[in-house]
């Protein structure tokens, strides 16, 4: 039977806008996590990423955690899912993206939403080390990333269940949105920007010539970044080409795991016409769409007692896995 919410998603008061759901979101959400050990994993080519986790009790269940655009293990979703985790007997890993905790990654190039071997790297090593269920979840861009990876591996995927929040279903498009004119939209870009190309001028200082520096500083835009940086780090054409490939929307027929799809119809930055509309087709596929709730937001309760509903719904859905 499809997921059903625990509770319908009601926007706290004065937070029923996309953008107040989005900002206040990523505000007030804790700054910290159960404590967690640190751990790098080398990876099959001479790269690594920093990997943060506690166990839990031996054959319990163990939640794999990837983070959005320029996020990291610290980042406050990932803060209420951990401990909403460690509340229910579980163990977690939080994996940080290359360049994403806290160093810079030894090679050039770095990651991008279409980038599942280094997560596949990690959930196969996990899967060895615990004897319960290995779930996974993903936030924005490593919402994607969870999802083209279990797109990839579809019967041999190396969790057991999955949810998939503020997924970028489909990247041109939403790379449009975020581009797009007005205030907020501004305020979105110019924060990945901010990090993106500080990370990328380090990049350019220590492999010179890896790409355009020149198109670097002249990019204002996630696209022209993509165009300047990303595509030629990660072996794409342009920009175009890597949305192309790495969009996880049209392969969602191909995954075999039990998985959540939560989004909300209002996101500023997932447009309502990119969300799935029908995925009765996959009977493994759980979709939750509310009217509200804004981009890694679906804060409810009140403004001063916030409860944050999207990680509930997640731990809910998987904890009926078991």
């Amino acid at each position: 039977m499809s997921f059903q919410p625990t509770e319908p998603f009601a926007p706290a008061r004065f937070l029923a806008s996309p953008h107040a759901q989005t900002i206040y979101a990523s505000l007030v959400r804790p700054t910290h996590a159960p404590p967690l050990k640190r751990e790098r994993w080398e990876l099959p080519d001479g790269d690594f990423v920093n990997l943060d986790s506690f166990d839990g009790p031996p054959g319990a269940p163990h939640l794999v955690a990837l983070h959005g655009l320029e996020g990291s293990s610290r980042s406050g979703y990932m803060n209420v899912t951990l401990t909403g985790a460690q509340a229910l007997g579980w163990g977690a890993t939080a994996l940080n993206f290359r360049s994403c905790g806290g160093e810079t990654n030894r090679l050039a190039r770095s990651y991008h939403s279409g980038d599942i071997e280094d997560a596949l790297s990690v959930m196969r090593h996990l899967r060895q080390r615990h004897t319960g269920p290995l779930y996974a979840v993903g936030f924005s861009l490593g919402a994607n990333v969870l999802l083209r990876l279990l797109e990839d591996t579809g019967d041999e995927a190396p969790v057991d269940a999955a949810a998939a929040v503020s997924a970028p279903y489909d990247l041109s498009i939403c790379s449009k949105a975020i581009d797009g004119p007005g205030p907020f939209q501004k305020l979105y870009r110019d924060r990945f920007l901010r990090t993106l190309k500080q990370k990328a001028r380090e990049k350019l200082r220590l492999f010179p010539g890896a790409f355009d520096g020149e198109a670097l500083e002249r990019a204002r835009t996630l696209r022209a970044f993509d165009d300047a940086v990303t595509a030629p780090l990660h072996g794409f054409r342009d920009a175009a080409h890597y949305y192309e490939v790495s969009s996880s929307g049209p392969l969602l027929h191909a995954i075999r795991r039990p998985t959540l799809l939560l989004s909300a119809e209002d996101d500023p930055i997932i447009p309502a016409s990119t969300i799935p509309r029908d995925v009765s087709g996959n009977p493994h596929l759980h979709r939750v769409v509310t009217a509200q709730g804004g981009h890694v937001g679906f804060v409810a309760g009140g403004a001063l007692t916030p409860r944050f509903w999207g990680e509930a719904q997640v731990l809910a859905f998987l904890s009926a896995r078991k």
